[in-house]
């Protein structure tokens, strides 16, 4: 193990000891909010404290092998606890580095999707609508909450924009490397001569802002409120339902129609406000530091083209991780598991390197 790793670890140790006091004394235990914070730090560090344990009782295994096989009579019996003793180590310590790499504090929230049809017309809104009933149909096998919040439907069907809130455990950890251009290339339902059509569609996966993380100034927000437009009856006719934000500064405009109360509008506009700059600032973090260091995942460029559809071939292929899956149907209903769960092991394959190259 790495000095640096091991350095981390006993500080770790020490820190737990003087929790697991902190958490005993009644004057803590009074401050029913103090005792919360500290009650979750020890609830996070506790199971890498618990391993590293097993990593340091290992360890002694070993040495005690290790003076064994220097008696002739019991060498071969030492030789094999050694050799299950060291690929014991070696699994506990690559699980303990698992339990060390930075978590995303993203990672629990909900998160804001917006699909936006690209080249190739109606097809692409048509993608677009597809795309969104893909995602929908996953956050249903996840059990969790779709609220449509704004959509712009396209002339043939699908849509030209689509913005949803997708509320649930763990959402955004599953989704977040979903943003980017996904292309598509079948053979359209008015193509009367069978000729494969390709079109694009981009998507940007956001998490929600809670109140603290994104500050914004409602002197650099223009509020404009006009007639909804589309379905819904007499209704959008007759009041200024809809809200449109724009955001000064950044030139980000929002638009919120989807809800037949303006007091609704406005709150969805502002937190989708919200998501998008906060979003705006982390790709420019991410920018800045991918010059130091090329991440392959969650780049944040909605200009990459990170997966293509074929339906002829019956193939999905994600271009980040050269993974092509012969399952289009199924992913198409929202089977995503597998390229969901491929892409979060690449990227904590990416961290754990980023580590092994730290000093």
């Amino acid at each position: 193990m790495k000095a640096s790793v091991a350095s981390r670890l006993a500080g770790l140790v020490s820190r737990a000891r003087e929790l697991d006091a902190l958490l005993a004394d009644p004057a803590v235990t009074a401050d029913l909010d103090n005792y919360r914070r500290l009650a979750k730090e020890h609830a996070e560090i506790a199971p890498v404290v618990e391993r590293y344990g097993e990593y340091r009782g290992t360890e002694a295994d070993i040495a005690a092998a290790e003076e064994m096989a220097r008696d002739p009579q019991m060498r071969e019996f030492a030789e094999e606890e050694l050799r299950a003793g060291r690929a014991r180590l070696e699994a506990i310590g690559e699980d303990i580095q698992r339990m060390l790499l930075p978590k995303d504090p993203n990672d629990e929230r909900n998160l804001f999707l917006e699909i936006r049809a690209g080249t190739g017309g109606d097809e692409s809104a048509l993608f677009a609508g597809d795309l969104f009933r893909m995602y929908a149909r996953y956050a249903e096998r996840n059990r969790w909450q779709v609220e449509v919040v704004s959509e712009s439907p396209g002339e043939a069907g699908g849509f030209k924009e689509v913005i949803a809130r997708i509320v649930g455990q763990g959402a955004y950890s599953r989704l977040k490397f979903e943003s980017g251009g996904h292309r598509v290339q079948r053979v359209p339902a008015t193509e009367t001569q069978g000729r494969i059509h390709t079109s694009a569609a981009t998507v940007a996966v956001m998490p929600e802002a809670d109140d603290t993380s994104v500050e914004i100034n409602p002197a650099d927000v223009r509020v404009d409120t006009y007639r909804a437009s589309g379905a819904g009856g007499q209704h959008v006719n007759k009041t200024d339902s809809a809200v449109r934000l724009t955001h000064l500064p950044t030139g980000i405009v929002v638009e919120c129609q989807d809800a037949r109360s303006q007091h609704k509008n406005r709150e969805q506009a502002w937190r989708v406000l919200a998501a998008r700059i906060r979003d705006k600032q982390a790709r420019e973090q991410q920018a800045k530091e991918a010059s130091e260091r090329k991440s392959l995942i969650g780049s944040g460029d909605r200009s990459d083209r990170i997966r293509t559809y074929n339906f002829p071939q019956g193939r999905v292929t994600d271009h980040r991780i050269n993974l092509t899956l012969y399952k289009i149907d199924q992913i198409m209903d929202g089977d995503l598991a597998e390229l969901t769960g491929a892409l979060m092991a690449e990227h904590q394959a990416e961290l754990l390197a980023g580590l092994a190259e730290a000093p």
